[in-house]
């Protein structure tokens, strides 16, 4: 794993790049528990906008020390004593970055340890597949610090586990970890290693399959989703009809027609 020689200038990620086109960014605000300030959201809009672009085949997101995200930097945002509408802003951007990593194209799992809190939830909620590990906790504290939702948590966090969940999680401040995190629809592996660990060895996976097709997985099932089902039948017919007509994919192809492909086995 090598620090990637064409890689953007950040000063609060830290962007690694693998020789199969996976890349590792990390959130660089140890310290703050990677809380996400306006600087860290606009460096993740400038990654995320060109990664497909860059040949990024797989990301993978994960935070230094030992959370991954305590959400909205409040120090930040306190400072600042914003007006309603600079912060409506602020939250638009966010929105900006974490629809370019949702509807993008290129896989993005997220290695999750810690805190996974407010804003970090919501950043997580925009990956395609979320590994835990034992450290991990979810919540979403923003009624008790007198505060409402800002970066798609009522949009991505309650289609993952429910409207009234959600609405639970910020009432109450509720905490959901470990198994039950999972069961729950927060995140879709549990390791008692390392969530990293776990997270990279997906992101190799993923890398091998062909770049138009895990685009049209990350990019057309969310917008899919978006369609009535009318709107959405035609568009996902349009879809295959380019993805599984693509001149790459006939190898594959002849190696399933000629039984050489790997076959599907259940799990040992």
């Amino acid at each position: 794993m090598t620090q990637a020689a064409n890689a953007q200038s950040f000063e609060n990620l830290e962007i690694e790049q693998q020789d199969n086109g996976v890349s590792i960014v990390w959130l660089n605000r140890p310290t703050k528990r990677n809380a996400l300030d306006t600087a860290t959201i606009e460096e993740l809009v400038s990654f995320f906008s060109t990664a497909h672009r860059n040949g990024v085949k797989a990301v993978v997101l994960a935070g230094k020390g030992d959370h991954f995200c305590a959400g909205l930097d409040l120090v930040e945002h306190w400072k600042a004593d914003r007006s309603p509408d600079d912060f409506m802003h602020v939250c638009l951007r966010w929105h900006e970055a974490f629809n370019k990593m949702e509807y993008g194209g290129v896989p993005v799992i997220a290695a999750l340890q810690g805190a996974v809190v407010g804003g970090g939830l919501e950043l997580a909620s925009a990956a395609h597949i979320r590994v835990i590990d034992q450290s991990t906790y979810f919540a979403l504290p923003e009624g008790q610090r007198g505060i409402f939702t800002g970066g798609g948590a009522t949009i991505r966090v309650s289609d993952m586990i429910g409207k009234y969940r959600m609405i639970d999680m910020i009432l109450t401040g509720r905490v959901y970890q470990g198994q039950e995190a999972v069961e729950l629809g927060l995140a879709q592996y549990i390791t008692e290693g390392s969530s990293f660990d776990k997270a990279l060895e997906l992101a190799d996976k993923i890398a091998e399959n062909l770049p138009l097709t895990n685009y049209a997985i990350c990019s057309a099932i969310s917008h899919l989703n978006n369609m009535s089902g009318m709107d959405a039948a035609y568009a996902e017919a349009v879809v295959a009809g380019v993805v599984n007509t693509q001149p790459a994919a006939r190898e594959r192809l002849e190696a399933f027609a000629n039984k050489t492909a790997a076959r599907v086995r259940p799990n040992s």
